[in-house]
């Protein structure tokens, strides 16, 4: 236990890394959508979802040629930390989480997504509706 809550919290000693999570706790998000709201390269963005992985807070969904990545709710549950409470604040109190979250909620960032359907699980957005990706990312 001692081992999974270090590497949960080395995973979150990142303030990207923390974007991402409040981003892909709204649903599964496209590293398409990531890299046009954060503004950083592809590889970067990868590299840290891989970090967010590693620590099992995240998943990924292969759909065709694309990864959409998620929050692992039962993994994250789990974990001796309240990672979803603390991502709730953070997602109401820092303002750049706040204005990541309007980003990726805008129409030039949904309209990044397309082509590949995706279900959004009920537990982990209040959307509900489909999602998809498009991007090739």
């Amino acid at each position: 236990m001692i081992r999974e809550t270090e590497r949960t919290l080395k995973a979150l000693a990142d303030r990207t890394r923390l974007r991402i999570l409040a981003m892909v706790t709204t649903g599964p998000v496209c590293v398409c959508q990531l890299v046009e709201v954060l503004g950083l390269s592809q590889s970067t963005i990868s590299k840290h979802l891989s970090i967010l992985a590693a620590a099992g807070l995240v998943v990924d969904e292969r759909r065709g040629r694309f990864t959409l990545y998620r929050i692992d709710v039962a993994r994250v549950q789990d974990q001796p930390l309240d990672v979803l409470s603390f991502l709730a604040v953070l997602g109401t109190r820092d303002p750049d989480v706040r204005a990541d979250l309007e980003r990726l909620s805008s129409p030039a960032v949904r309209a990044l997504v397309r082509d590949v359907p995706v279900l959004v699980p009920p537990a982990i957005s209040a959307i509900g509706d489909e999602l998809s990706c498009g991007c090739g990312a």
